[in-house]
């Protein structure tokens, strides 16, 4: 053991990074959590949006109605036509912290990015970074490596439109095994084009554009069969909003501040809420219980506001209490709440049909939980006697309502079935941020039913207890809740059964990015020196021809036969992860019709193609 006493600590112990030295060293401090791509919320997702949000801020402040955007596997390319980075400073504007114009408010009013950090970030966590101005006929360019730079260019001539050209190659030292989703990508760049009516996006050769704004927005993600009324649109100065009530449980809603997707919401999110419950109770003048208003309400809120505070540099949440730096301007709450009431009430009173469409969907809601209170009191003395006894859910010791730095979004629950494979997840994980909640036997198929079964299931109601999202899923405990089974046909079938559930009773959750499914290995291949994992048939063979000769090959087919040592290594920093993604134009309703319901020709044929898949993998295995 070291002598602590006897360590030198003098002014050489003391040392000051420079700034792409902090960035690589604490990048959960610039861009939240780092990942894989698996979560909407990863850290490359996270650089595409700080190069697109300056060309967005451009196009707010009148210049450039197009982005051109390209990205593949590794690479992206992001092209404004906007007034270009003054030539002198592009150097500057993309190496040196709290430098950019930005600060001054003439200049940007209400755009998204304030600290002059995003895209120093962006260029000291990438492999390749470069960037291009082009301004009044003449262009020049700088590229680097990991922040430093290594090449740049004189002024020269050119031809090509005023605007911005940057490319940038996250580093794979940083971002292990990443890869971007496609529908993450997509939902990016509408949601851009919603919040930005006559912006043009040309993403990978397809044009996204949108004339509408949120109503563009709420239609994307409605089925028009299912809405309750037809949708309200209406718009403000440095504010708008689109609701209308649908027939699923839950609260949807979409935030945005200056263009930003605020996934967490904020405080324009509490007003909004706020001024919703307000207004109809106003309307009707009868005190409705606000969660009966909010029942099954979808809707979507924007504002825009001067120099913007959020909760951490990702901009996920709101946190300011002015519009404006003024100490005279009106607070968020009151500038939101006081246009939702105003203009709902004004709209409810032109449009009978709507109210009274409003008003009986809340009247449903509130007749559907008086019915489920005498349930629900039960349900919930029974868990709080199982929780002193049960031994189903081993928590972690940090959860996302109370973490404030980027932990919290590595905060997991791994669902999964059986002694075995709880046993390997729990003596493997990380107890700091990974809990474990361990079903008995295959979960009830809930299809068809209402939410008085959550209560009465005993599964059910500890695993909405677990997580805490029996009033939404502003208190979840978890991130991520990932479903970890086998891969056969029973553990397909849970995990079936599991998205059900939630797809069902809690689908906010699944919009949200919340659940995944978990990828284990299915073969191992070994020999004296070299162990390797495989997760498709294509990646066994070629671990069979990199090591040669004949290796051992194990087929795993349960989570249960992975020793708690390798499965470590499953669920740790190289945790492979499915999110389960809703479609834009994807119907809940009609989806879990044709997996649970009748047993239609269509769903015998799908059944039976990936049972034949299932069947061939475990013939090669026993071949092999």
């Amino acid at each position: 053991m070291a002598d602590n006493a006897n360590v030198q600590y003098d002014e050489s112990s003391i040392r000051s990074l420079d700034w792409k030295e902090h960035i690589r060293l604490r990048p959960g401090m610039y861009i939240g959590k780092l990942g894989d791509g698996a979560s909407v919320d990863d850290g490359i997702y996270v650089l595409v949006k700080e190069i697109v949000d300056n060309s967005i801020d451009e196009h707010m402040m009148g210049n450039g109605k197009t982005i051109e955007i390209k990205i593949s596997e590794h690479r992206v390319e992001v092209r404004d036509y906007g007034r270009g980075i003054p030539l002198g400073k592009v150097v500057d504007c993309v190496s040196k912290i709290n430098t950019g114009g930005k600060y001054d408010s003439g200049a940007f009013q209400k755009s998204v990015g304030l600290n002059g950090v995003g895209t120093k970030a962006v260029n000291a966590l990438s492999n390749y970074f470069k960037v291009q101005s082009f301004r009044d006929g003449k262009t020049k360019w700088a590229e680097f490596a990991q922040g430093e730079l290594v090449k740049e260019s004189v002024e020269e001539d050119t031809n090509q439109r005023n605007g911005t050209l940057t490319i940038f190659e996250p580093d794979n030292l940083i971002f292990k095994n990443f890869r971007y989703i496609p529908q993450y990508l997509n939902n990016m760049m509408w949601n851009y084009c919603y919040l930005n009516a006559g912006l043009t996006v040309n993403f990978n050769g397809q044009k996204y554009f949108s004339q509408n704004g949120l109503l563009d927005l709420l239609r994307s993600k409605t089925d028009v069969d299912a809405i309750r009324y037809p949708i309200i649109h209406i718009k403000g100065d440095d504010i708008e909003f689109a609701i209308t009530h649908g027939n699923q449980y839950g609260e949807e809603y979409y935030s945005f501040v200056n263009g930003q997707y605020t996934t967490q919401g904020g405080t324009h999110l509490s007003a909004f809420r706020e001024g919703v419950v307000r207004a109809v109770r106003e309307h009707f003048n009868k005190e409705y219980a606000p969660e009966d208003v909010r029942s099954s309400i979808i809707a979507a809120v924007a504002i825009r506001v001067q120099e913007p505070v959020f909760e951490s540099q990702t901009k996920t949440k709101l946190g300011s209490t002015n519009i404006s730096p003024d100490p005279n301007s009106p607070t968020v709450r009151t500038f939101v709440n006081d246009f939702v009431k105003e203009r709902l009430d004004n709209y409810l009173h032109m449009h009978p049909e709507s109210r009274d469409a409003l008003k009986k969907r809340i009247e449903q809601s509130e007749r559907e939980r008086k019915e489920l209170a005498g349930i629900k009191k039960l349900a919930n003395d029974r868990a709080k006697k199982a929780n002193l006894h049960n031994r189903k859910l081993r928590d972690c010791r940090l959860h996302l309502a109370d973490v404030k730095n980027e932990l919290r979004l590595e905060t997991t629950l791994f669902v999964t079935e059986g002694d075995s494979a709880s046993g390997s997840i729990t003596k493997s994980r990380d107890v700091q941020t990974q809990a474990v909640f361990s079903l008995r036997g295959k979960p009830l198929n809930c299809f068809g039913l209402n939410k008085k079964v959550v209560y009465e299931n005993e599964e059910f109601n500890l695993l909405q207890h677990a997580l805490d999202i029996e009033n939404g899923i502003e208190g979840l405990r978890y991130n991520r809740i990932v479903i970890a089974t086998d891969a056969d046909v029973d553990g397909m079938h849970i995990r079936l059964l599991l998205m059900t559930f939630f797809l069902q009773f809690f689908p906010d959750l699944v919009r949200n990015g919340h659940l995944y499914i978990l990828e284990t290995p299915l073969f191992r291949v070994r020999n004296k020196k070299e162990t390797i994992y495989c997760y498709s048939e294509e990646e066994k063979k070629q671990a069979v021809a990199k090591l040669g000769g004949k290796p051992e090959i194990t087929r795993f087919k349960g989570l249960g036969e992975i020793s708690p040592d390798e499965f470590g290594k499953f669920i740790g920093e190289d945790m492979r992860l499915e999110p389960i993604i809703l479609q834009k134009e994807m119907s809940i309703q009609k989806l879990l019709t044709y997996y649970m319901g009748k047993n239609t020709p269509d769903r015998q044929r799908f059944i039976i193609d990936n049972l034949k898949i299932e069947k061939n993998v475990e013939e090669l295995a026993l071949v092999s």
